[in-house]
């Protein structure tokens, strides 16, 4: 799950600027790497485009059909264990960590559906997992995003 919010958060504005992860050949094989990655240059490729679909569908600004291409190749192999039946996934080298990325996804959609979205400032481009039991959490950080909110709000209501 780490990965997937990594992944998400790995383009942010900082001071109204964006920072790229994964834009720079040297950052993005450092990040890879840091992720469990290789660090190749179709790895990076193949991260990029499943960051940027994955955050267009957490908007809701895409279906999931556009996960399609990032999943070319992959098949569910199952595994006799001693423990009984589990799902091994295959798929060529330098697609693991974006395939794992998309994987993460689908399980949290599916176990915690709804809690996984953008950050309500606007001026944000960060992404949160909501593990509130009242599933209200609006903000990546209290301290920075929510605090610059409700300033925001008090200044209008008070204007």
């Amino acid at each position: 799950m780490s990965v997937l919010l990594d992944l998400l958060n790995s383009r942010p504005l900082i001071n109204g600027e964006e920072q790229d992860a994964l834009g720079d050949p040297a950052a993005g094989r450092h990040w890879a790497r840091e992720h469990g990655g290789d660090g190749s240059l179709a790895e990076l490729t193949l991260l990029r485009e499943a960051r940027d679909v994955l955050q267009d569908m957490v908007r809701g600004s895409c279906s999931p059909a556009a996960l399609g291409p990032l999943l070319e190749g992959v098949h569910q192999i199952p595994e006799v264990t001693s423990d009984g039946l589990r799902w091994a996934a295959r798929f060529p080298p330098h697609a693991r960590l974006a395939v794992e990325t998309v994987l993460a996804w689908a399980d949290t959609e599916e176990r915690m559906p709804g809690r996984l979205r953008p950050c309500a400032n606007t001026e944000c481009r960060l992404f949160l997992l909501d593990r509130s039991r009242a599933n209200r959490a609006r903000w990546c950080s209290m301290a920075v995003c929510g605090n610059r909110e409700k300033v925001r709000r008090h200044y209008e209501r008070t204007r």
